[in-house]
């Protein structure tokens, strides 16, 4: 099941935080509970990507996407991710979420997170997310007029842009043979 009581605890929790620029770094702490799981009692792969939820929306609620998102009647979707699992996490194990968004070109932010345990990063993980309406994607200069935010596109890190130029080989629909 979806943490919503642990998105809305989050939210409530950095509600009154400092607002953010939006490449301010957003740090949160949490728990890994019984039902984070997995067979080997250590965090299930699948869940990491729900508890990042917790780590990437109260950063878009600090830099101001989640009104804007609110105003202008856009929503906010993942459109890929790219993870490196490295160490484990186990039950009732304390770690925290660092997130940023680390640029955007004109249809995608592109946002990182680090789950950090004992001062080491346990896994790290880059998303495409993308600002939708009801015709599809808001490009990010309309995203960041709305924000009040000047629309240059700042140069992506180099492995960020080897991530997107690795995606766009990778064929679409997979599978096809």
């Amino acid at each position: 099941m979806y943490p919503f009581f642990r998105l809305a605890k989050e939210l409530y929790l950095h509600r009154k935080a400092e607002p953010l620029p939006l490449d301010g770094i957003h740090v949160s702490r949490h728990v890994c509970w019984p039902w984070d799981l997995d067979m080997w009692m250590e965090l299930n792969n699948g869940r990491t990507l729900t508890l990042l939820d917790l780590g990437r929306l109260p950063l878009a609620q600090r830099v101001g996407l989640i009104g804007v998102l609110k105003r202008e009647r856009w929503a906010l979707t993942m459109a890929g991710v790219s993870v490196r699992y490295r160490r484990r996490v186990k039950m009732f194990d304390s770690f925290e979420i660092r997130s940023r968004c680390v640029g955007w070109d004109d249809k995608f932010l592109y946002i990182e997170q680090g789950m950090w345990r004992h001062g080491d990063c346990a896994n790290h993980a880059l998303y495409r997310a993308a600002v939708t309406d009801r015709n599809g994607i808001v490009p990010t200069a309309r995203m960041m007029a709305a924000m009040g935010l000047a629309p240059e596109t700042p140069p992506l890190p180099g492995w960020v842009q080897a991530w997107i130029a690795a995606e766009a080989e990778r064929p679409w629909p997979p599978m096809t043979d």
